[in-house]
């Protein structure tokens, strides 16, 4: 159950995040307005407490094993958002952060 949970807030911060970032795109790069810059900000301060309620106390791992989400999580973004269609090395490679973030956060550890 903790690696549910774990996995979770995982992905409620790939979307505050990403979903943060792309919203301040949209409104500065795009021209959409103030509006949508703001509410990224929003989402982008959000993400920052999500990471708190990892079961890991370890900073600095938490947020390195994120680093895997972060960049699947993109891919998909791009995908779901904005019509990106990845090619087999976008998808290795985000499959390669995805193990890696699996090892960092969830391999067996002593004590």
């Amino acid at each position: 159950m903790l690696i549910v949970r774990s996995a979770a807030l995982f992905v409620l911060a790939a979307i505050l995040e990403i979903g943060g970032a792309w919203l301040v795109w949209q409104g500065v790069r795009e021209h959409r307005g103030w509006m949508w810059a703001v509410g990224g900000v929003l989402a982008l301060g959000a993400y920052g407490f999500v990471a708190t309620f990892q079961p890991d106390a370890h900073f600095g791992r938490v947020l390195a094993a994120y680093g895997g989400i972060f960049v699947a999580g993109s891919i998909l973004w791009g995908v779901v958002a904005d019509g990106y269609r990845p090619d087999r090395w976008d998808i290795t490679g985000a499959l390669v952060c995805l193990a890696g973030m699996a090892v960092i956060m969830w391999a067996p550890r002593g004590g």
